[in-house]
């Protein structure tokens, strides 16, 4: 059985733009996530990256995210290395065709 995870590693702007889609403002998402407001400023702004389980998990409430949905984290080593059919990284960019003038 696997240790739980100390931390997770999360994505300040992906936060922010959840916080927002939903129509809330920074002190009004902290508060129903029981953090403090200039917290959850230091995450949204990348000056802290790392959440305990249960912080992670208050936050991730009060943004409506499923557990299993991880937009808000990070990817792992192995996210971040898979492959799209043709062969690029997920994520890079599709290369351009030629044009034909």
């Amino acid at each position: 059985m696997d240790a739980p995870q100390p931390t997770y590693q999360v994505v300040g702007a992906a936060i922010r733009t959840r916080r927002m889609t939903l129509g809330l403002t920074l002190r009004q998402c902290a508060r129903q996530a029981g953090i403090s407001h200039s917290y959850l400023s230091e995450i949204e702004t990348g000056l802290k990256g790392d959440m305990r389980p249960p912080t992670y998990a208050a936050l991730r409430t009060a943004l409506q995210i499923q557990p299993n949905d991880r937009r808000l984290l990070l990817p792992t080593p192995e996210e971040q290395h898979r492959k799209e059919p043709d062969g690029r990284h997920e994520g890079a960019p599709r290369p351009h065709p030629a044009s034909s003038d």
